[in-house]
């Protein structure tokens, strides 16, 4: 046996543990089970921190735009864009939810900011194209993160808070 042998059955165990981990995550928060549907999808919001997760990616959506807005360096565009392809990989892992509807929606939502992360932190601040393409990508992300967050107010009957930790207009990097 090669010691590359070792090395694949390492992975495959990992992605044995990330599938059981996804599944027992679905099934907790409501994906499969007992209760209306009302009740599968406000369990599987609280469980999945759903309106933390659209917050953080809003946040970065909102300062990536003011970062490409007030043309900052190569390496804020770097941190900023680069926080945001990571904070929508993350939110992307709590899919599916109980509702086919609002998993597209977000889905598309956090890939469109996916890629708008992307794109701006590739462009760095120069290439023209890019930030286009990445503002694009933006504004799409966030309307479809809007309609996400009301198909949830529309499912649970109440409203989505989106409240994060973070405080916008407190300095950072943008000062």
């Amino acid at each position: 046996m090669s010691r590359a042998a070792p090395a694949r059955w390492k992975i495959v165990v990992a992605g044995i543990l990330v599938v059981a981990i996804g599944v027992l995550a679905f099934v907790s928060y409501g994906g499969i089970g007992n209760g209306t549907p009302t009740e599968r999808v406000t369990a599987w919001v609280k469980g999945s921190n759903l309106g933390s997760s659209i917050g953080t990616v809003e946040g970065d959506l909102s300062l990536m735009g003011i970062a490409l807005g007030r043309h900052k360096s190569p390496g804020v565009l770097h941190t900023v864009c680069g926080v945001l392809t990571t904070d929508a990989q993350s939110a992307n892992t709590e899919l599916p939810s109980p509702d086919s509807t609002l998993t597209d929606l977000l889905s598309s939502a956090y890939a469109l900011a996916y890629d708008a992360g992307s794109d701006c932190y590739a462009s760095g601040g120069t290439d023209v194209g890019l930030v286009r393409k990445a503002t694009r990508e933006r504004i799409q992300a966030e309307a479809r993160l809007g309609q996400a967050r009301n198909l949830v107010a529309e499912l649970t009957g109440r409203p989505l808070s989106t409240t994060t930790t973070t405080q916008p207009g407190g300095g950072g990097l943008f000062g």
